[in-house]
């Protein structure tokens, strides 16, 4: 049995204190778009969303603990290896935003735990929205649209938003797209849809980033392979399939149309290689990989932060191997635990139908395809990232208390246990 997707609890039956900080987390989600700054404004607005949590009344949800635990071992890792690295530039930095975004997971994995739809609404309707702008900015800086402005939104021929990295740009936007195609496979669809699809799809193309490319194929799979699953009946099924077939054709047919311009035709059959320049060779990424490997095996408590690159050059583009270098064996060891228990308990979440099944079944299709991305490159310190996670963790603590509450005495599945 599916439920409504938006059962959100009416504005004039929600308290005030709820009410704002539905506000400053859609406020702080909205932000999340505009990296190309450090500190960026939504690290600011994260301090306030703290706030609003406490005035909220937001309580420590008690089935994250394994989470909580793993993220400070990680970082208490990190803090061991700054030994290494004592008087290093940015190493202080480097650390401290990686516990700033820890505390962002756990704070995002309390909120949703609770009051669970309609926080989940707000964040979705936020990130939607910045993602569909921030796209649209990296579409029309790629065709030269803000010429005082050009490197701020497209450089090197590749879209980014306001990103400093299309690698990071492309990204962002697979968990938004997700949540709309799995809204239009399974439940509506509509043109105001259609148009944020196409949108989100075009900037992913622009970015010209191998990884996301590889990303969103996973996690759409994935995605679609959940929705046919969980779809409560063979009429839901049969349109999940057909939607797919539609889509498929549809992607062709963008990109068809894409590929007609020459610009884009020779930057995409230039990134479209499996293997690139900088991959293989003497400096290759493969060669840096191996000497990171040696460098691990070297460093029990890590080199850390950019230690690496600062003896080889460049950095070796693996965030399991970044987490092994920078924050030694227990935080690479931590880290890896980290995403398999993520995995875990976002499987024990994404079969049970739930109000918010469907923001599981798209979180875990994105998760999915970043953890493999991560093979590539190093995600350790996007903050999408850990939206993620906080929302993965999240949902799997709202869905252990409603499951509670379905077999409790009253409850309509009471008579399951008696």
């Amino acid at each position: 049995m599916r439920f409504p997707q938006a059962a959100v609890v009416p504005a004039a039956a929600t308290p005030f204190r709820e009410r704002l900080l539905l506000a400053v987390l859609y406020v702080t989600v909205l932000a999340s778009s505009i990296a190309f700054i450090e500190p960026s404004p939504h690290d600011g607005l994260m301090g306030l969303l703290a706030l609003a949590c406490i005035v909220a009344g937001v309580h420590f949800e008690r089935r994250i603990v394994l989470f909580v635990m793993l993220l400070l071992v990680f970082n208490i890792s990190g803090l061991m290896a700054l030994l290494n690295v004592v008087g290093q530039e940015k190493t202080i930095q480097y650390t401290a935003t990686s516990i700033y975004l820890a505390v962002a997971g756990i704070l995002f994995a309390c909120l949703f735990a609770e009051n669970t739809m309609s926080r989940l609404a707000a964040m979705r309707s936020a990130y939607v929205l910045t993602a569909v702008a921030v796209a649209l900015a990296g579409i029309l800086g790629y065709f030269n649209a803000f010429p005082h402005a050009q490197d701020l939104f497209a450089s090197v021929g590749r879209a980014m938003g306001a990103f400093k990295d299309p690698n990071v740009f492309g990204p962002f936007l697979i968990w938004p797209t997700l949540i709309v195609m799995e809204r239009m496979f399974v439940r509506r669809i509509s043109v105001i849809d259609l148009a944020t699809v196409v949108i989100l799809l075009l900037g992913l193309l622009l970015s010209f980033s191998r990884g996301a490319w590889f990303h969103f194929a996973v996690s759409c799979a994935v995605m679609i392979a959940l929705a046919f699953l969980t779809a409560p009946d063979m009429r839901v099924r049969l349109r999940v399939f057909g939607f797919t077939v539609i889509a498929f054709a549809a992607l062709a047919g963008l990109i068809a149309i894409a590929l007609s311009f020459s610009s884009i035709d020779a930057m995409f059959k230039e990134r479209f290689q499996l293997v690139q320049s900088y991959d293989v060779g003497q400096g290759g990424r493969f060669e840096l990989q191996e000497l990171a490997v040696s460098e691990v095996l070297r460093n029990p408590i890590g080199m850390g932060p950019f230690e690496f690159s600062r003896v080889y050059g460049l950095q070796q583009h693996n965030v399991y191997l970044q987490a092994f270098l920078v924050y030694g064996w227990l935080g690479g060891v931590s880290y890896i635990l980290m995403l398999l228990t993520t995995f875990y308990v976002a499987l024990r979440s994404v079969f049970v139908a739930t109000p918010w099944q469907s923001y599981v079944i798209t979180a875990l299709a994105a998760f999915t395809g970043e953890v493999l991305e991560g093979a590539v490159i190093d995600s350790d310190h996007w903050r999408h990232f850990y939206l993620l996670l906080g929302t993965i963790w999240g949902l799997y603590a709202a869905t252990a208390k409603f499951r509670g509450r379905q077999y409790a005495p009253g409850g309509p599945f009471a008579h399951v246990r008696a």
